[in-house]
């Protein structure tokens, strides 16, 4: 209860941030590429598979800035644990220097973590009733819960090896 006192009000003022940058990046960013830059791109189209490789485009555009202030909180959450930091955005700057000084290593574990989540995803989507409510329907859903928390988990714990090997902070 002491670590979790001591970490709550640290991961609020960080979750307050992360919060803003994900309501910029979900709403008006998500807005400005879907309701203004793709209509102004594909208006006088002809070809749809043209407008459909320029949606393509937009959903890059947007989920890279997610996935990339994704890594960077995550990283600043390890930080902040492994380096007993007070400052969030001195947390978050130092996340910054790590993933800009070991670009490779980060973005290939990310990729690796965000593949093994996806295997979840996509085993559930073909295990999982469709509309039914039965024990096994119930066993199955259970079971994706528990799969998407050891996923969870193993993203952070992966993250925090990365991190603690690469500055041995061990």
């Amino acid at each position: 209860f002491s670590a979790c006192g001591t970490y709550f009000v640290r991961f609020l003022r960080l979750g307050i941030i992360t919060g803003f940058v994900y309501w910029v990046l979900c709403g008006p960013y998500h807005a400005w590429l879907f309701d203004d830059v793709y209509p102004a791109l594909t208006e006088n189209l002809t070809v749809e598979r043209t407008a459909f490789f320029i949606r393509v485009g937009l959903y890059i555009a947007f989920a890279l800035p997610l996935f990339f202030f994704n890594m960077l909180f995550d990283y600043a959450k390890i930080r902040a644990v492994v380096e007993d930091r007070r400052s969030m955005i001195g947390a978050i700057a130092a996340s910054w220097r790590f993933i800009r000084r070991q670009p490779i290593a980060v973005w290939s574990l990310y990729k690796i973590n965000a593949f093994l989540f996806l295997i979840v995803i996509g085993l559930y989507y073909l295990a999982a009733p469709g509309g039914s409510a039965n024990l096994s329907a119930f066993a199955i859903g259970q079971l994706y819960i528990v799969l998407r928390v050891i996923v969870r988990l193993q993203f952070a714990a992966s993250q925090t090896a990365l991190f603690q090997g690469r500055l041995a902070h061990a």
